[in-house]
């Protein structure tokens, strides 16, 4: 076996691991391939003198190429998105390649993970999700090791900063989602209020914050001044399992509203409009 038969086997021995990585960092299945394959380009231009360990190399490459997207992203402020990434893609069918898309991190991670900085994503990703030591992850942002604890640490504060657990009762979600949208509408600034939790929040993903959403508004009067007289076509809607609220034109979901119920209070409401994400939802219109 040459060379470049052994990086490839090599390559394609660790591909599953490195969409894994790359998808979690940056929340897109197209640009995650964009920085695997970028990943091989790599590496097949440097060769494997003096790599002793390739899947660790590999790791450490694409989280490389990660942070550069998640810097560019925060620079140009904008996210091309394709309306369907897998259709032309020629492992579209790849059962590694489904199964990075299915193993999911949660669509309110992932909301969290966009308003991080793009070294504290990238170093809470892999010490948290991937157990990389501090001194490896310092090597790959440029800080000291405990700078680098440091960025986790406060990426980890964010993460799990909302300990409140959730109404699991479809019933009495249905009834304060119900309620939200229609004090929304009504431009009822009282009544939203009544429904929120002091400390709630709003999150958008990059595609929202593109189409002129804030990135993340907090507490109870702010997040009513942003709701009222608004959500005027959104109708209500099960998302993966919860009741939340769907605006749709023609006959397509355009944002999802992810809300997080807990003591009949609002308390987290993520904005979805990634078409990417939106496609992998489970969602359903509910009527009246």
């Amino acid at each position: 076996m040459n060379e470049t038969d052994w990086l490839a086997e090599g390559f394609e021995a660790n591909r599953s691991h490195l969409r894994a990585v790359a998808y979690r960092m940056l929340g897109s299945p197209s640009e995650a391939d964009d920085a695997v394959q970028e990943s091989w380009l790599r590496l097949s231009r440097s060769g494997a003198t003096g790599v002793e360990n390739l899947g660790g190399w590999l790791t450490t490459v694409v989280a490389r190429v990660c942070l550069d997207m998640l810097r560019s992203r925060k620079s140009r402020r904008e996210e091309p998105l394709d309306t369907n990434p897998l259709a032309s893609r020629e492992d579209a069918t790849d059962p590694e390649h489904e199964a990075v898309l299915a193993d999911s991190v949660g669509l309110a991670l992932l909301v969290v993970l966009e308003t991080l900085a793009p070294a504290e994503r990238v170093a809470f990703v892999l010490h948290d999700m991937f157990d990389l030591p501090f001194d490896e992850i310092a090597r790959i942002v440029g800080r000291s090791a405990a700078a680098t604890r440091q960025l986790a640490s406060r990426a980890r504060r964010r993460v799990r900063g909302d300990a409140a657990v959730p109404d699991a009762d479809l019933t009495r979600q249905r009834e304060v989602v119900d309620a939200f949208l229609a004090a929304s509408r009504e431009g009822d600034f009282n009544a939203l209020l009544a429904l929120l939790d002091p400390n709630v929040v709003v999150r958008a993903d990059h595609a929202a914050v593109h189409a002129g959403a804030s990135r993340e508004v907090r507490g109870a009067a702010a997040v009513a001044e942003t709701f009222s007289g608004r959500a005027r076509v959104a109708q209500p809607a099960l998302v993966d399992g919860a009741v939340g609220a769907v605006w749709a034109r023609g006959g397509r979901p355009r944002v999802v509203f992810a809300f997080k119920i807990a003591d009949g209070k609002v308390v987290q409401i993520d904005l979805l409009a990634d078409p990417e994400r939106l496609q992998h939802l489970n969602l359903e219109i509910l009527k009246d």
